[in-house]
C-alpha cells in the first residue's frame, strides 16, 4: 500500500513528520511530493520520523515498522510544515493515528467509524482490547525522571506502558502479562524485554525543554507561583518538590475529585487518575487525558469550578503565565 500509494503529501496530511537531519540540501525542493516514490525514498534515508523500512537496491519496501517516536516525536517546522529539526519526547499531536488505522482494506465500517472518530493527537490502546471508544491525549515522553508512574491511571511506570504498547498495539515480538487487565501473551524469543532497559535510560536522559522566549509575562508568572501554592491549591496535588506530582506518595484521584470523565479510569484496573506531571506544559496543548481542555486558561477555569477556588480572573491569568513557566 505504501509502496504505491501514500505520498509525502498524504502522509504529511495525516500528521507523519519528516526528518530533514537526513537529507541531502535542496532534496525537497526537487523532489514530487504527490509520488509514492518520494515516500519509499524518504524511508530509504530514515527521514520518517517513527517509521523504519528495509528497503531494496531496487527500491522496493521488504519490511516495514513503527518506533515509539511516530507518537512521541515532532519536528520544529523549520523546513516546511511537518518537516525540519527531529524533536524527540514531545507528542506529535498532528498524527491521525485513527485514519492512519482506518486506511486498511481489511478492518469492517463499524471499526473504521470508530477510528475516524479519534481526531489528530489522540489514540486508543485498550480499544482493540475491550471495544470502548474513549481514547487519550497523546502524552508527552520527557521530563519522566523523577515520576513513578506514566500512565494517566498510574498502571505503571514507564517500562510496563513500554512493553504492553510494544506488544499489544505494536505487535512487537514478546511477552506482556498483567492479571488485573487478563492479558497474558507470551512468545518466544521474547524481542520486547530485553530492549526495556536502554528505552527507559533514552527516556530518562529527555529532559522538558524550556518555554520559548517570550512565550510568559515573567512578572506575572511570579504573582501566579503564589496562586498555585496558595488560594489555587494546585500544590497539594502537583507537588514542586516530586515532579509536580502526588503519584510519587502512592496517591491516585477518583474521577469525582477533579471533576475528570471517569471512562477511561473504569477500563483500567486502578478506576483512578494519576496526577500528572507538568512539563513543558504550553507546547503541548490540549489538556486532561480526554483532551477537553484547549487551553491552559480552560484547565485553571475547570478547577476554579470544580473546586469552588473563587480565584479573580487576575489570579486566573496570573496562574496561567506561570503554568506557561513551566
Amino acid at each position: 500500500m505504501i509502496e504505491t500509494g501514500v505520498s509525502p503529501a498524504t502522509a504529511l496530511a495525516l500528521g507523519l513528520k519528516v526528518d530533514a537531519a537526513p537529507l541531502p540540501p535542496g532534496f525537497l525542493a526537487g523532489a514530487d511530493l504527490t509520488s509514492a516514490a518520494t515516500t519509499v525514498e524518504l524511508l530509504r534515508r530514515d527521514a520518517v520520523v517513527g517509521v523504519e523500512a528495509q528497503v531494496t537496491a531496487d527500491r522496493h519496501i521488504k519490511r516495514l515498522g513503527i518506533t515509539c517516536a511516530l507518537c512521541h516525536s515532532t519536528v520544529d517546522n523549520s523546513v516546511a510544515p511537518g518537516v525540519g529539526r527531529r524533536l524527540d519526547g514531545l507528542p506529535n499531536r498532528d498524527l491521525n493515528v485513527g485514519a492512519i488505522l482506518a486506511l486498511s482494506p481489511v478492518l469492517p465500517p463499524a471499526v473504521k467509524a470508530v477510528l475516524n472518530s479519534w481526531g489528530p493527537g489522540k489514540y486508543d490502546a485498550e480499544f482493540n482490547r475491550d471495544g470502548i471508544n474513549s481514547p487519550v491525549v497523546i502524552p508527552p515522553a520527557l521530563g519522566l525522571r523523577g515520576v513513578a508512574l506514566e500512565t494517566y491511571t498510574g498502571e505503571g511506570p514507564v517500562s510496563y506502558w513500554n512493553a504492553y504498547v510494544a506488544i499489544t498495539q505494536m505487535h512487537g515480538h514478546g511477552s506482556f502479562s498483567d492479571a488485573g487487565l487478563g492479558i497474558d501473551i507470551q512468545q518466544s524469543p521474547d524481542r520486547v524485554t530485553p530492549v526495556l532497559p536502554v528505552l527507559r535510560a533514552y527516556q530518562l536522559s529527555l529532559s522538558a525543554p524550556p518555554p520559548p522566549a517570550g512565550s510568559f509575562d515573567p512578572a506575572a508568572a511570579e504573582r501566579g507561583k503564589v496562586v498555585f501554592t496558595s488560594t489555587g491549591r494546585c500544590a497539594s496535588c502537583h507537588l514542586p518538590t516530586m515532579a509536580f506530582t502526588d503519584v510519587n506518595l502512592g496517591v491516585l484521584h477518583d474521577p469525582s475529585e477533579t471533576g475528570m470523565d471517569p471512562v477511561r479510569a473504569s477500563r483500567l484496573k486502578n478506576h483512578q487518575y494519576r496526577t500528572t506531571p507538568l512539563r513543558a506544559l504550553s507546547q503541548h496543548p490540549p489538556y486532561f487525558h480526554d483532551g477537553s481542555a484547549a487551553t491552559l486558561a480552560d484547565v485553571v477555569e475547570h478547577y476554579n469550578r470544580v473546586l469552588g477556588l473563587g480565584l479573580s480572573d487576575t489570579q486566573k491569568a496570573d496562574l496561567v503565565e506561570y503554568l506557561k513557566s513551566l
